[in-house]
C-alpha cells in the first residue's frame, strides 16, 4: 500500500494536514526570544492546567483526535534551564518523558499519531529503536520519531560521556543514529523471521538481533527541523516530515521548492516529504475581536519579569534594577554572556539591542512594551472563516503541507479550533472527514518503507 494521497504540490485536489504540539518553544522568525522554553503558552492564565498531569495530555490528544488530526506531538527538555546561577523561573520545570506519555496516550487513542521529540546526541540506537518500535506495536503503527540535536556540554552533563559535539560531528551522528535504527527495524522480514544485524560506522559499531518484529507502519515516521541547508539536506535524504518554522507566504513558497527540489537526487518523490509548519491560531467572531484577544493573549506571555529576562538574554548582563515600563538600558551588550548556560546565541546582539532601542524611541515604547512588539507573534488571527482561508491558501500555493498547531492554553486549546475551524476547512474539501487508515503513514500519504 502506498498511502499516497489525492493531489501533488500545486494541485486543487491537494488536502492539508494537522498536528497539535504543546509546551513548544516555537519562535516564528524574526521575533524577540522571550524566555522561558514554553513562551508560547500562557500558564498564568485561569484556564490554564497542570503540564504534568496525564489528564491534560490525554484531554489534548482526545481533542486532537476529535478533530481528525493527523499526530499529537510532544517536545523534549534534557535539563531545566539556568538564568544568572539558578533555575529560571519562568521556566515549565517538570516536563515528562514524551515516550512514555505516548504510550499511555495509545491506550486512550485509536488513530492519532504519537510523534516524540527525542535527542539523537544522548541515546544510542538500539535502545531507542527498540522503544519506538514498542510504541509503534502497542499504538497499531502511529508512532513517529522528531529528531533532534544537542550540542551544548551544559546540557551534557546530565550524561555520563559529557555532551559536546560540534555542528558537524552532531549531525553526522544523527545521521548515522537514524540509518542505524532503520537497519535495526529492518532487520525482521515481513514474514516475521529475524535475522542478526550489524553495523559498522564512525559513531556506532553495534551487532547482535533485533527483539521486536517489523512494526505496523515499516517504520516509524521520522520527522525533522531542517532550517539550516545542512538540515534541509538531512531532510530530503532522510525525513518523512519537515517541522519548520512559519513565515509569510513567499517565504514559504520558496523554501517548499527548495526542500522538494532537494528529493530527486535521493530517489524521492515530491509526495514522499511533507512540509509542515508550527503556528499559532487565535480566533474571534470578527476580525477587531481576533486581533484585540491576540494582543491580550501576547500581553500575558510577556510580563513585566519577563520582558526584564527577555532583554538579559541579549544584553548579557543583570538588568533587574531597570524598569520593565522604562526606558531600554543605553549600555552596551556583553562579547561573550554566560547569563543562561546552555543557550545558542544567534546574530550580533549589539546590532539586535540597536535596532530595539531605535524601535522604542520610534514609537515611545518601555522595555515590556518593545518586548511584546518584537516577540514571537500569532501566526494566524481572524474570524474561522478567515483562518480557513489563510490556511488553505498556503497549502493550494505550495507554501506549506500542512500545519503544527501551538496553542496557548493547556488542555484547552485546541477546543475553538477544532470546533470552529475545522469544519470549514471540510467544507472546502481540503481536509478530511474521517481517518480513512489505521496508521500514521497512512494518515500522511507515505509511502511504506521498502521491506
Amino acid at each position: 500500500m502506498s498511502g499516497r494521497e489525492p493531489g501533488g504540490p500545486g494541485s486543487p485536489g491537494k488536502h492539508l494536514h494537522l498536528a497539535a504540539l504543546p509546551h513548544s518553544r516555537l519562535r516564528p522568525s524574526g521575533g524577540t526570544p522571550v524566555p522561558g522554553v514554553d513562551n508560547a503558552t500562557v500558564w498564568a492564565d485561569s484556564d490554564a492546567r497542570s503540564q504534568i498531569e496525564f489528564s491534560s495530555f490525554e484531554r489534548l490528544a482526545r481533542t486532537a483526535e476529535r478533530g481528525l488530526f493527523d499526530f499529537f506531538f510532544l517536545a523534549e527538555g534534557l535539563r531545566l534551564r539556568e538564568h544568572k546561577g539558578r533555575i529560571h523561573d519562568l521556566d515549565v520545570v517538570g516536563r515528562p518523558e514524551p515516550l512514555t506519555v505516548l504510550n499511555a496516550l495509545a491506550a486512550v487513542t485509536e488513530h492519532l499519531g504519537l510523534a516524540a521529540t527525542v535527542d539523537a546526541t544522548f541515546n544510542e540506537p538500539f535502545e531507542l529503536a527498540r522503544r519506538l518500535a514498542t510504541l509503534d506495536h502497542l499504538s497499531g503503527g502511529r508512532a513517529a520519531w522528531n529528531v533532534v540535536t544537542s550540542s551544548d556540554a551544559f546540557t551534557g552533563e546530565n550524561f555520563r560521556r559529557g555532551g559536546y559535539l560540534d555542528r558537524a560531528d552532531r549531525s553526522d551522528r544523527a545521521e548515522e543514529f537514524v540509518a542505524t535504527a532503520r537497519e535495526l527495524w529492518d532487520s525482521w522480514t515481513p514474514d516475521g523471521v529475524s535475522r542478526p544485524f550489524a553495523h559498522r560506522g564512525r559513531h556506532f559499531d553495534i551487532a547482535g538481533e533485533f527483539g521486536l518484529p517489523r512494526s505496523p507502519q515499516g517504520h516509524p515516521v521520522v520527522i525533522q527541523a531542517g532550517g539550516s541547508g545542512e538540515g534541509r539536506e538531512f531532510a530530503a535524504a532522510t525525513a518523512d516530515v519537515v517541522f519548520t518554522r512559519h513565515g509569510t507566504l513567499e517565504a514559504g513558497r520558496a523554501r517548499y521548492a527548495d526542500l522538494k527540489g532537494r528529493l530527486a537526487k535521493y530517489g524521492r518523490d515530491p509526495g514522499d516529504l511533507k512540509i509542515m509548519s508550527g503556528v499559532t491560531v487565535v480566533l474571534g467572531d470578527t476580525a477587531a475581536e481576533a486581533q484585540e484577544r491576540a494582543a491580550t493573549i501576547r500581553r500575558q506571555q510577556v510580563t513585566p519579569q519577563n520582558a526584564v529576562l527577555a532583554l538579559e538574554r541579549i544584553w548579557g548582563v543583570d538588568l533587574s534594577a531597570y524598569d520593565p515600563d522604562g526606558p531600554l538600558p543605553e549600555v552596551d551588550p556583553v562579547a561573550d554572556p554566560q547569563l543562561t548556560p546552555g543557550r545558542t546565541r544567534r546574530g550580533d546582539t549589539v546590532a539586535t539591542a540597536e535596532k530595539l532601542r531605535a524601535l522604542s524611541q520610534e514609537k515611545g515604547l518601555s522595555i515590556r512594551q518593545t518586548v511584546i512588539e518584537t516577540s514571537a507573534r500569532q501566526s494566524f488571527i481572524g474570524t474561522p472563516e478567515a483562518v480557513a482561508a489563510e490556511l488553505e491558501e498556503f497549502v493550494r500555493e505550495d507554501a506549506a503541507d500542512g500545519f503544527v498547531l501551538v496553542p496557548h492554553l493547556t488542555p484547552g486549546g485546541l477546543d475553538e479550533f477544532v470546533d470552529r475551524v475545522v469544519p470549514l476547512l471540510q467544507e472546502r474539501g481540503v481536509f478530511r472527514t474521517e481517518y480513512e487508515g489505521n496508521t500514521l503513514r497512512s494518515h500522511l500519504g507515505l509511502p511504506a518503507p521498502a521491506a
